[in-house]
């Protein structure tokens, strides 16, 4: 099975999101999308990160009812600081049987060259890139690679930290998250005080 990895805090998971993995997973060669939820490293302690369990029930609660998209905790039980290529190299061993791609957004392209052994991911891997507005040019040896694929995926500038900010003002954010996020967060009193 063709696994596409798309990492990221999800705090929260937002509409934006599931619009991004559902486009690849409906639009690409992938057969699934797996949320993978990026755990707080011990070592930097952020008032607005919730705690990687309460982040992953947001992502298990916005993905339950689509076939495709699953949440992964597969970071959790890994040394922190933790790199892509170890969670890569992880999941190779732990599912021999799948292929394992990353999905990344064309900001996170346009610093790939400076990630921990980048060009072994390179070589093993797959990337799907969706579209982001954003500054800089991508390095010359990533354009046309065999290995990177650029998806026409809808642009989101919707991000987290903008809904952290209008939950904290009082604002209404329901449109931005599916129900069953936005009923989380509400019910736990989210974001209200940071």
């Amino acid at each position: 099975m063709k696994i596409g990895l798309y990492f990221g805090t999800f705090n929260p998971i937002h509409v934006g999101h599931l619009t991004i993995a559902n486009h690849l997973a409906e639009h690409s060669d992938l057969d699934q999308v797996w949320f993978v939820v990026t755990p707080l490293s011990p070592f930097k302690k952020k008032s607005s990160l919730l705690d990687n369990h309460q982040r992953l029930e947001m992502v298990y609660r916005a993905t339950k009812d689509y076939t495709k998209l699953r949440p992964s905790d597969i970071e959790f039980g890994l040394k922190q600081p933790n790199y892509t290529i170890d969670t890569l190299t992880y999941l190779g061993e732990k599912f021999p049987e799948h292929e394992f791609s990353l999905i990344m957004g064309e900001d996170n392209l346009k610093t790939f060259h400076k990630w921990k052994n980048y060009e072994i991911i390179l070589e093993n891997h797959n990337i799907y890139v969706y579209p982001r507005l954003s500054e800089g040019k991508v390095e010359t040896k990533f354009n046309n690679h065999p290995k990177i694929f650029n998806i026409s995926a809808p642009i989101m500038e919707l991000s987290s930290t903008f809904i952290r900010q209008e939950i904290k003002d009082g604002r209404n954010v329901r449109p931005m998250l599916s129900d069953n996020v936005w009923n989380y967060i509400d019910e736990m009193n989210f974001y209200k005080h940071f």
